[in-house]
């Protein structure tokens, strides 16, 4: 079976996994200066994984910003260390172009070695941080809903004598708690990427979120709010023109998709719809719960029920369409994101939008109750207790949103799920000669398991090598060892081969490489093969 591998195993390169082949840093190399990125490059392209590619600094702060990859290639955004001498440590967790998950490591330094060099931090976020940032989402959502709702009844609907003073005091109140969740969210976004608490910002890391794509949709977020609190007054005392009336539904439109583009929408695929359905989503949610919250607080306390009962069917008809838009356009949303039907129940993302989707349901059969007693009756007295069901459920819907755009989307969750439970094994061997990095996927019982290995000089330099072998030995067994060639493919510092485990234990693992006519170096290590596949 090995023979037959090696010898088909150059025709089918797709089904190698990615190694490592460079870095900028060199691995193990000393700079003089803190970089501003590290690249690294692979045998073929990958996918990061979210949260799971970082550089730990010498002082053991995560100081990575955004990942992008480029084919092989990935960037990683690094700001200036507070301590910058020292070795850094770049982690990685990415997705091969076969769909297998590969994690690594390397270390560089600036200046000199650290004494201690810094360990990989876990990928938790600081519970404070993690209970903030859903609560400055919700009050974000909220603000959206106190600011659009009302302001469209102000401008398209308000009865002449009843007074505006309630609803512009929500509209007031929704702008101010927009903008006090748009600034918590930039200063949380620091902490949480680094993994400390929201009260430990470092400066370097607030300045980087400030300066790249997440804080400039949030910059144009706040630069939005500033511009329509200007130009709403005339709006809210229902004197505005039809002009100022359209800048402020453009604004309103561009506002909204700064919300999006700072989620799961932008990761989607086909971005450019998902990011318009969400705008489609929030604000037929933001036009139909501020309305229901405006009649709640002051027109039903408030109006006359001759005038209600003209405004209410209205309404009702504007509600009827928001509510139209708001499911469409969250059906979009939910067969993009969940990525298939299991996810509803399989990953937390389709659990909470499960959830999600039933207190909607309750919420809407409350509000076809509601439109009923509105057509039937005008302004029955029991309306109120109705609507107010109605804005208590759409509360819930509000908080479990907040909570849903902090959950990986169901679509990612084979692939989370592929990286959590890694069925390779990844190392790297020293000899005076070379530095050998290997990978064995999957370790398991049985002849199908593929070695591939990369050969580099002490300073990080690929390295041609000659001639390759791999020995295999069962420990504390009495069993013969199995020595196997390994095939070098291109790039020539590259060998890929195949291992046969026929028991479960630990084995011994030699690779023998020639690097000239003279060189020739072993290094030694162990793996332990389970007694059945994991996974």
């Amino acid at each position: 079976m090995s023979a037959l591998f090696l010898v088909l195993g150059p025709a089918v390169p797709a089904e190698a996994h990615a190694a490592l082949l460079a870095s900028t840093p060199a691995p193990g190399s000393v700079i003089g200066t803190s970089p501003t990125e590290v690249t690294v490059t692979f045998s073929e392209p990958v996918t990061p994984v979210a949260g799971r590619v970082q550089v730990i600094a010498p002082d053991g702060r995560r100081i990575s910003g955004a990942v992008t990859a480029r084919g092989a290639v990935l960037t990683v955004a690094v700001r200036r260390a507070d301590r910058p001498l020292g070795t850094y440590l770049v982690s990685y967790r990415v997705i091969s172009a076969d769909s297998h998950p590969v994690a690594g490591a390397l270390t560089f330094s600036v200046g000199a070695p650290s004494t201690t060099p810094p360990a990989a931090t876990a990928d938790d976020v600081h519970r404070s941080v993690a209970v903030a940032l859903p609560a400055v989402r919700y009050l974000g959502y909220a603000g959206l809903t106190l600011t659009i709702g009302p302001a469209l009844l102000l401008a398209l609907l308000w009865p002449r004598r009843t007074p505006r003073r309630g609803a512009v005091r929500l509209v007031r109140a929704g702008l101010a708690a927009t903008a006090v969740a748009t600034l918590a969210d930039l200063w949380l976004q620091a902490p949480y990427r680094s993994g400390t608490p929201l009260w430990d910002v470092a400066p370097g890391a607030l300045g980087q979120v400030l300066t790249d794509g997440y804080g400039l949709a949030l910059g144009a977020r706040l630069a939005v709010l500033a511009v329509v609190a200007g130009l709403l007054p005339p709006v809210l005392a229902g004197t505005a023109g039809r002009g100022r009336a359209l800048t402020l539904a453009g604004l309103g439109l561009g506002g909204l998709a700064t919300w999006p583009l700072t989620g799961h929408a932008v990761a989607a695929p086909l971005p450019a719809v998902i990011v318009a359905a969400d705008v489609v989503h929030m604000a037929a949610m933001a036009v139909w719960l501020g309305g229901l919250v405006t009649l709640t607080v002051v027109l039903l306390r408030r109006t006359h029920p001759r005038v209600l009962g003209v405004l209410l069917p209205v309404w009702s008809r504007w509600a009827a369409v928001a509510v139209v838009w708001l499911v469409g356009a969250g059906v979009l949303q939910a067969v993009v994101q969940v990525g298939s039907v299991p996810a509803l129940w399989r990953t937390d993302y389709g659990r909470l939008l499960v959830a999600k989707v039933a207190v909607l349901a309750l919420t809407l059969g409350a509000a076809a109750y509601a439109r009923r007693l509105v057509h039937h009756a005008g302004a029955p007295a029991g309306l109120r207790r109705t609507v107010g069901i109605e804005v208590a459920a759409t509360a819930v819907v509000l908080g479990l949103s907040a909570v849903l755009v902090q959950v990986n989307p169901g679509r990612s969750a084979t692939t989370d799920a592929a990286t959590v439970i890694d069925d390779g094994v990844s190392q790297t061997l020293t000899s005076s000669l070379y530095t050998l990095q290997f990978n064995i996927y999957p370790l398991q019982i049985g002849d199908n398991n593929t070695v591939h290995a990369f050969v580099y000089t002490p300073e990080g330099k690929p390295l041609p090598a000659a001639e390759w072998t791999v020995t295999s030995a069962l420990a504390g067994r009495d069993l013969e060892p199995v020595t196997t060639p390994m095939l070098g493919v291109l790039p020539r510092h590259h060998a890929i081969g195949a291992l046969t485990f026929p028991l479960p234990g630990t084995y011994d693992l030699r690779f023998t490489i020639r690097i000239s006519e003279i060189d020739q170096a072993t290094v030694k290590t162990t793996v332990t093969v389970p007694a059945a596949a994991r996974g």
